[in-house]
């Protein structure tokens, strides 16, 4: 059974109260946070003190997903925001052993997420050392993107990867999942999945979730 991460990304944030109650109320078992800084991806999101007041909203796992520069000056930030899990990016640290191990010292899972056209063995020296990988199964950035179905073979990629190296890493996947794809996705080995629009944008969001948990 599925981890199921519903991001904030795609929530009304007019009423973001009511979207955590329902999520506190849902089958969810992380809530995903996505932070952007408009340079290492073209797209501005929300910060250290937003997830500070979500952080008041739920005691369920916050997945802190970082797609900016120099993470390493903010993880302490995000710690005390109430991040549970940073995850960072294998393209934007050229220090990323650094980067995780200043993670881990601070009392957070590490994870590293891979973008669309980063390939698989660029993981191969830091794999058994964190606790997540994330794959990118759309360019980030955005919500509501397609899934790129070429991501199904990274998965499975990144299977045989944590396997070799006996990581105890679990494998997340985010961007374009839905009903229609998700059963695919947990096959080729998925442990967690990162749905938006999917879930927000449905008629009954906690129903939607609970069918994704059954997959």
């Amino acid at each position: 059974m599925p981890l199921i991460a519903p991001s904030l990304l795609a929530a009304d944030f007019l009423h973001l109260e009511s979207e955590c109650k329902m999520l506190n109320e849902s089958q969810a078992d992380w809530y995903h946070l996505d932070v952007m800084d408009g340079r290492f991806v073209p797209n501005i999101s929300y910060g250290m003190s937003i997830i500070k007041q979500i952080r008041k909203a739920t005691h369920k796992f916050f997945d802190v997903h970082l797609m900016i520069l120099e993470p390493e000056k903010y993880a302490e930030e995000f710690k005390d925001a109430g991040a549970n899990s940073l995850t960072i990016h294998q393209e934007a640290c050229p220090h990323l052993h650094r980067n995780i191990q200043q993670i881990k010292s601070l009392g957070m899972n590490a994870g590293v997420a891979i973008n669309p056209a980063t390939p698989v063995s660029f993981l191969q020296d830091i794999i058994a050392d964190i606790d997540l990988v994330l794959i990118m199964s759309v360019n980030p950035g955005f919500g509501g993107q397609t899934f790129i179905p070429h991501s199904i073979q990274k998965i499975r990629e990144v299977k045989t990867l944590i396997s070799q190296t006996q990581s105890s890493a679990k494998i997340e996947v985010d961007g374009g999942i839905s009903l229609k794809n998700a059963a695919d996705i947990i096959k080729a080995g998925a442990d967690i999945l990162v749905a938006g629009n999917s879930i927000f944008s449905s008629e009954n969001p906690k129903e939607t979730i609970e069918k994704m948990k059954e997959l």
